[in-house]
């Protein structure tokens, strides 16, 4: 059976990396989660005090990205693979509401986004990888078989986010997630470098009211007639 290159692109919180994962175990292909490796990004920025609530400093961020090296290693325990910064697992680390409240500014910087595209480019090559980001289907594998956009309600995307941090901080406010939410939509799509926008060729699924079960019909279907 031929190995296929799918595209997805959507909104944050869409659950874009969940069905992204499942998919990619089900066909046995290659996951990378491309929002994971700003995040990482981001946390060496944080980390060296390039960006804040009161700062960014870019021009610092673009002269240490030969410092950077971020990567993927399969956790077999966890049936995915990890993402690393300079050597150290940081899965965990990056998912915090402080690293997203950041990485959308950061996935501005043109010299940043060029720097993984290219590693993307470069993972994707063989073919029979599921990618998932925000220019997925547009920059990265303008060519890939199958491309998909995902979308839901803000509302309905807060709501998400927050019953997964919140389990592993109390403190968290649905208002602040929120927030984050709307702030990162607009972000996204409105910067000068690769917004985030529906391919033309790409399928959309609205999933404010599926579950992830029909989420994963609807796309294995669909994969089953660009293979055939």
């Amino acid at each position: 059976m031929k190995k296929i290159t799918i595209a997805i692109d959507g909104f944050s919180s869409t659950g874009k990396s969940t069905l992204a994962k499942a998919i990619a175990k089900t066909l046995g292909y290659v996951y990378i989660d491309t929002g994971a490796m700003y995040r990482a990004i981001t946390l060496f920025a944080m980390r060296k005090g390039y960006i804040d609530t009161k700062h960014f400093d870019g021009e610092k961020l673009v002269e240490a990205l030969d410092e950077i090296d971020v990567h993927f290693e399969y956790n077999g325990e966890r049936g995915f693979a990890e993402v690393y910064l300079n050597g150290e697992n940081v899965e965990d680390l990056v998912r915090t509401l402080e690293v997203s409240q950041f990485v959308s500014q950061i996935a501005e910087v043109k010299e940043v986004r060029k720097k993984l595209v290219q590693q993307q480019q470069n993972l994707g090559k063989a073919k029979g990888v599921v990618m998932d980001g925000r220019d997925i289907g547009t920059v990265v594998f303008p060519d890939a078989e199958l491309k998909i956009f995902m979308n839901a309600s803000a509302d309905v995307r807060a709501q998400r986010r927050f019953d997964e941090l919140v389990v592993k901080d109390a403190t968290i406010q649905y208002a602040d997630v929120y927030k984050n939410v709307v702030e990162r939509d607009h972000i996204d799509t409105t910067r000068k470098d690769s917004p985030l926008v529906k391919a033309e060729d790409a399928i959309e699924i609205d999933n404010s009211n599926l579950t992830r079960e029909e989420q994963y019909d609807i796309l294995l279907k669909l994969v089953g007639e660009r293979v055939k």
